[in-house]
């Protein structure tokens, strides 16, 4: 048996991360930073980004970038690529919630929300995928919800991407974990969070939130810190195609 203390060691890991700009994804890669990896951040923000490299220092990257865009994924794989290496981890947190009931749902708004939420992490991965393989590891964490079990007012199109997310998770463990990548997916219940501001805004929903919880209150940001280290490292060697619920037991009751 080994020291159990470097289960959770990323040192010589490259991990990508979308989103990275704000929310659960910045935390993620500051997390894996800390833990010894070199960490690229994506997303469309160049300012928000900027802050978050300036925060990690030297073992951070930035790729200015629209996940959701097909068009560019070749040349964004090779941008993220360019200061560390090939990823040995992706990390998908960009998304995006519209918030439309379902009579006022636009095909333009339905698009962009599957783009993102759902295509983006299938494809990026996919492209990421051949140069893990010729290492024989890699992990692969997308990004589910308590909506992908749950139906919410206003979510009939984040629901349906993040039902799928959970779908694409088993396939991916299916189609790749015999190459040594792991494929899972962490499902955050109410962490605050710029997609989560308009809850967090009303007291009362937010109370009303907690209180569904068996923890008796919302997530905060460091709660998310364990989860992704153990799916991004040699903890998890034996896990995937699952969707670990980091949401205090909303889901439970």
């Amino acid at each position: 048996m080994g020291d159990p203390r470097t289960l959770f060691d990323l040192t010589g890991r490259v991990a990508c991360v979308t989103g990275a700009s704000s929310g659960l994804g910045r935390r993620a890669a500051v997390v894996l930073a800390a833990a010894g990896a070199r960490v690229v951040g994506v997303a469309r923000r160049a300012e928000a980004l900027a802050k978050m490299q300036q925060e990690i220092g030297e073992c951070a990257d930035t790729v200015v970038a629209d996940a959701a865009d097909r068009s560019s994924i070749g040349e964004m794989v090779e941008r993220i690529g360019s200061k560390f290496g090939p990823p040995d981890i992706v990390i998908h947190a960009a998304g995006v919630n519209t918030r439309e009931a379902a009579d006022d749902v636009t095909p333009e708004k339905w698009d962009a929300t599957l783009a993102l939420n759902l295509s983006a992490p299938f494809f990026l991965s996919q492209a990421m995928v051949p140069a893990m393989k010729e290492r024989g590891w890699g992990r692969v964490v997308n990004f589910a919800s308590l909506q992908t079990t749950r139906a919410f007012p206003g979510g009939i199109a984040y629901g349906a991407t993040k039902a799928g997310v959970g779908q694409l998770t088993r396939a991916m463990a299916e189609a790749w974990s015999p190459h040594g990548i792991t494929a899972n997916a962490i499902g955050p219940g109410f962490f605050p969070t710029e997609l989560t501001q308009a809850v967090f805004d009303d007291p009362e929903r937010a109370a009303r939130n907690a209180a569904q919880t068996c923890i008796q209150r919302n997530g905060r940001m460091e709660d998310i810190d364990g989860p992704i280290l153990f799916l991004c490292s040699k903890a998890s060697d034996y896990v995937t195609g699952q969707v670990l619920m980091v949401d205090g037991g909303f889901t439970a009751k």
